[in-house]
């Protein structure tokens, strides 16, 4: 019985120190310093993008918004040159891999 209230004390003590919270803040921090360290962010730009994300604007899965981005731009370009099936497939695939046409 000693244990158990004593396991209880010591795990409402961690929660009530903010140690779980901590944690959840150090992983975005950094994610989001990963995520300037790619974009080769320097000087006030850093400063911004970190301030930013580190307040929760962006988060770890805007990735995803950067390819649906990609993803719009290959798409209205290749209904603007009007291309269609193979052509327009093989466009697609170059252009989101990122080679130039």
């Amino acid at each position: 019985m000693k244990k158990m209230m004593l396991i209880g004390l010591v795990a409402g003590v961690w929660l009530a120190t903010g140690a779980w919270a901590g944690t959840t803040q150090q992983e975005r921090m950094k994610s989001c310093n990963a995520d300037a360290g790619k974009q080769q962010l320097s000087g006030d730009a850093r400063k911004a993008f970190m301030k930013s994300c580190l307040s929760g604007a962006a988060t770890p899965g805007s990735k995803a918004t950067a390819q649906q981005q990609r993803m719009k731009d290959c798409n209205a370009e290749a209904s603007g040159k009007q291309m269609k099936g193979d052509a327009r497939k093989a466009f697609m695939k170059s252009c989101l891999s990122g080679k130039s046409n």
